[in-house]
This record gives C-alpha cells, structure tokens and sequence, in this order.
C-alpha cells in the first residue's frame, strides 16, 4: 500500500483530483486468489470495475482472464493483449448485433434473454457453443442496487423459464457449455450455497456443460466494521460443491468466478484538495475541487468510502461535512471525525479503485481527474484528459 507521504508527493507533482492506482495491491490480491482456491476454479477480471488500459495490462500480465459485460469491454481487453479465449462475455439486455460481433471476435457468450437466446439459435445453430445466464431469484448484496439475483432483477432468465431454455436448446440443438449466475455484489456465501444447490438440480438438464460460473461479489470492507469476503471459507463450500457434483454426476466441472472490486477496490485513491471551509453554525463543511461527477458512489448507493488528510496537524480532531463543488447535494460524508484541516490540504478517498473513475462523467466536467499508477515506487500518468 502507497504511503500518505507519497500520495502527497504524487499530488504536488500531478495535481488534483486524481485517481492513484497501486498495481502491487492488484497483484496480492490475486495471488490470494490464486493460492486459496482449488485449481478447479478460473479467474476472469470483471471489467468494467475498471477499463483503463494500463490495469488490464497489468491484469493480463498476473495470467489473469477477463469478463466483459459490453462489446466495449471485448474490444479494449483485446487491445489490451488478451487472447480471445481468455475472455467471457455476459450480455444484459443489449441488441443481438453485440452479441454476434462477440461471437466474431472468437469470445465466448452467456446470454441473459429468450429473446436472444431464440435469436442465438436461429442465426449461429449448433455451430457455437454458449452460456446461459440464469436469475435464480436469491436476495443478496449490499444494496437493493448492486443485487442481481432476487426475483424482481432485470439480469438473467428466471428460472422459472427453464421449461422455454430448455425447449429452444433442443429446437436449434444449442450446445450449452456454461450455467451463468451473480446474485449480487458483497454477496454472502450463503447465497453460494443456494445457487450450489440450484445448479445441482439444474446440471441433469444439460449434459454439455463444463463450467459453472458463480460471477463476482466479492466484499471489500469500506467502513471501520465492514467484515471482508471469506474467500478460504468459499474454497471450502467450494470442495463440498465439487464433491456432491463428481457424486451425482460422476463428472468434473470447470468452476468460474468473476470478480472485479475485490481485486482494485483496494488499490484505488482519489485524491482531492480543499477548496473552502465553512464554518456554518450547525456543521463545519469542507468544499473539494472533486463532485459526485468523479466519485458517485456515495451518493448513489450511500456507500462509505474511508477519507484522511494526507498530512496530519496536531490539535482536536472534530466533525466535518465533506462535499463536492457541483451545483447539486453532493455530499460525501457527514460528521466525519478527522484531524484538523485548512483550505489547500490534500485529503485521499480509499478504496476508490473500483466503480470511481469508471462511473464518472469525464466528458462534462472540470478539472477531469487524471489517472496515475504507482508500481515499485515509480509512477506514470495512464488517462490523458477527458478520457
């Protein structure tokens, strides 16, 4: 992890706002990966946690795979150096043009619709394999907004269209290699094994898959008392998983997952200077040169995001009300406890790798935050701006 001293050198010689990306977090947390779950499981890179080319690089260079979730995504992974095999890509709710230019660039699909499977099927046949997404109507996630599963959810085919899936697989003679599910991000493992569970009722249906994709999830603590994604006690549900599957259906399967925040939430800073303090009777509010424009999270999903001066003074520390300079509310935190600060001091937002930048608004806004990454004590710029 990147010190605050060098966090500070990197906004004096820089500026700011701007998003630092240390790659050697990236790099831990995918050998955790690697050395905790079994070999039977396959790691694709969730991509639209963040697309910036220097991180797919870095992420392809750990031996990595990547998940897509637009024709976009394939299209930068591909440039990026990964091989067509290595990619997977899911598709929510898109034309059936995406999908046959994915099926072109030689990327294997799931397909989340009957509209489109039925559209698969007419146009490719047997002649290539697919997945199937399907919604397994499980409840998880941190937040109503980021779960993917429950029976409301736009993401998949319900199960209770197996009947239809089932129907066009032996009217076009589909050959289906993968059963797709995410029930949501910051899952819980309980929602694993109820999908287990699904999976193992569901496998008798398909006698050509191979793999078994659970997506991504993955829980990173933000706050102070958020607990992190067990991923030793996942192996083990997933060794039990394995088992009861090679007993039922004497067949081993290939097990796929797919995350995105767990490997650069962690990695990621924004940091921001002061631009005024108000000292109002009910709250002291600190202004920053950065919006919801850079960082929408907190106020779209409510969520928390560690902030600290980069450069601590003594004194008190006190409450303070941190929000950003668009003519709109947007508010970062409230009632805060840091240390003193003054207009001008640099303050960080951690955990800021994962759906920061990649949801801003870079077109339309001022000063657009630049893009750095520190590897081994050397940084570069990898955005130029507005891009």
């Amino acid at each position: 992890m990147v010190s605050n001293t060098y966090l500070l050198k990197l906004a004096k010689d820089y500026g700011c706002p701007a998003y630092v990306y240390d790659l050697n977090t990236i790099t831990k947390k995918f050998k955790i990966l690697l050395k905790t779950l079994p070999a039977s499981c396959k790691i694709f890179y969730a991509a639209k946690a963040l697309t910036n080319p220097t991180i797919l690089n870095h992420v392809r260079s750990l031996g990595c795979n990547l998940d897509a979730s637009s024709i976009y995504e394939v299209h930068h992974a591909l440039k990026a150096g990964f091989l067509a095999e290595q990619i997977i890509y899911t598709s929510n709710g898109i034309h059936f043009d995406e999908i046959k230019d994915a099926i072109a660039a030689g990327v294997f699909v799931n397909i989340d619709s009957l509209s489109n499977l039925e559209k698969f099927g007419k146009y490719f046949g047997s002649t290539k394999p697919l997945g199937i997404r399907l919604r397994p109507n499980i409840l998880d996630g941190g937040n109503l907004k980021i779960s993917t599963g429950h029976g409301r959810s736009k993401f998949g085919i319900p199960i209770e269209q197996l009947d239809q899936i089932l129907y066009l697989k032996e009217k076009y003679q589909l050959k289906i290699l993968a059963l797709h599910n995410h029930t949501g991000s910051e899952l819980k493992l309980k929602s694993f094994s109820l999908t287990a569970a699904l999976f193992l009722k569901l496998l008798k249906h398909f006698d050509d898959v191979k793999y078994i994709d659970f997506g991504g999830g993955f829980k990173v603590p933000y706050s102070p008392t958020d607990m992190a994604f067990s991923i030793p006690n996942l192996a083990k549900l997933i060794l039990e998983f394995q088992e009861k599957l090679f007993k039922k259906y004497k067949k081993k399967y290939e097990f796929w997952f797919e995350p995105g925040k767990y490997l650069v939430a962690e990695s990621g800073f924004l940091l921001a200077k002061i631009n005024v303090i108000k000292y109002n009777p009910e709250q002291t509010i600190i202004g920053l040169n950065t919006g919801f424009n850079h960082l929408i999270r907190p106020m779209f999903y409510q969520a928390y995001h560690p902030i600290f001066p980069l450069k601590k003074r003594l004194g008190k520390s006190q409450n303070y009300t941190i929000v950003g300079n668009l003519c709109e509310t947007d508010t970062f935190a409230e009632n805060r406890l840091l240390s003193p600060l003054k207009e001008n001091d640099i303050v960080a937002f951690g955990n800021a790798g994962a759906y920061g930048y990649e949801m801003g608004s870079r077109y339309n806004s001022r000063p657009y935050p630049i893009q750095i990454a520190v590897h081994n004590k050397k940084s570069w710029i990898i955005s130029k701006e507005g891009t």
